[in-house]
């Protein structure tokens, strides 16, 4: 293949529903209604390798207003690997999301664990796992403690967002609590929050993500109550492996490791609250 006739190029909004059916066979299980979601975070954050007029690898360079970068959505077309194909677009990406960012700004990604040694090479160093976790959804008690996300002031609920993200993500985070076929759900400690979470349907059961809480407790009953909405069907939490009650949640939930990725960092990481996070948003956009 003469790599010099690649065209690496912005992804048109159809391209990028190809790019989604892409990481769907690839086994990774997109949420339903994500694709939309992760557009308008930022319309301009989807880049993809052209050959000869056709659409032969994709990636993601999200920024989060300058402030935070990720890299996700990595794939080139089956058939077409092991010609340089990925290389040239990876590195593309990552400078072209480094001038997207303010200097001295992070992009993260979660890559695979075969790949960790290769990211390396690109200046990506490892900071912890994040495994994807897999159970069965359960009838839960009703807690009067617990409410929909929808009946707090937004304001509250991105307040509580910050720490544990690291960076603000408004844009995305009204529209991921919004989503269809989907539950958000919020804990109330008199007139405090103490934790959220959202669950939503995927090609293949749900997944709950992010699932942020103040102590063990608190995420214990998040997760009840958004699997609920998910008794008897397959139910996903990717959870930092890191924290050591995150993990202890999903043992005690019965869940079983079924996927993984390498967190890994260019540049200083944004200052996260590990404690509060029980389940990070998802393994494309952070």
């Amino acid at each position: 293949m003469n790599l010099d006739a690649l065209n690496i190029r912005l992804l048109t909004r159809a391209e990028f529903d190809t790019a989604v059916e892409w990481a769907a066979a690839e086994g990774w299980n997109p949420g339903l209604h994500d694709a939309d979601v992760f557009w308008n975070t930022d319309p301009e954050g989807f880049v993809g390798a052209e050959y000869h007029g056709e659409l032969v690898a994709t990636g993601s360079v999200v920024s989060y207003e300058g402030r935070y970068g990720f890299m996700g959505f990595f794939i080139v077309r089956d058939g077409l690997r092991g010609q340089g194909i990925g290389t040239r677009l990876w590195f593309h990406r990552r400078d072209r999301l480094r001038e997207r960012l303010r200097p001295g700004a992070a992009i993260g990604m979660d890559g695979v664990f075969n790949m960790q040694d290769w990211y390396a090479k690109g200046g990506f160093v490892f900071s912890h796992r994040n495994l994807r976790m897999e159970g069965v959804g359960a009838k839960a008690a009703p807690d009067p403690r617990i409410v929909a996300l929808s009946k707090l002031p937004f304001e509250q609920v991105a307040a509580y967002d910050l720490p544990c993200f690291g960076v603000v993500r408004d844009r995305f985070l009204r529209a991921w609590i919004q989503l269809p076929d989907s539950r958000a759900l919020g804990f109330m400690m008199g007139d405090r929050l103490a934790g959220y979470g959202v669950i939503r349907r995927c090609r293949t059961g749900h997944k709950i993500g992010p699932l942020f809480a103040d102590d063990p407790e608190t995420a214990a009953a998040l997760f009840d109550a958004l699997a609920d909405a998910a008794a008897g069907e397959a139910v996903f939490l990717d959870v930092p492996e890191n924290h050591d009650a995150a993990m202890e949640l999903a043992r005690k939930k019965g869940m079983q490791e079924v996927f993984g990725c390498a967190r890994m960092y260019h540049g200083p990481p944004p200052v996260m609250v590990l404690q509060k996070t029980y389940g990070i948003t998802t393994f494309e956009l952070g």
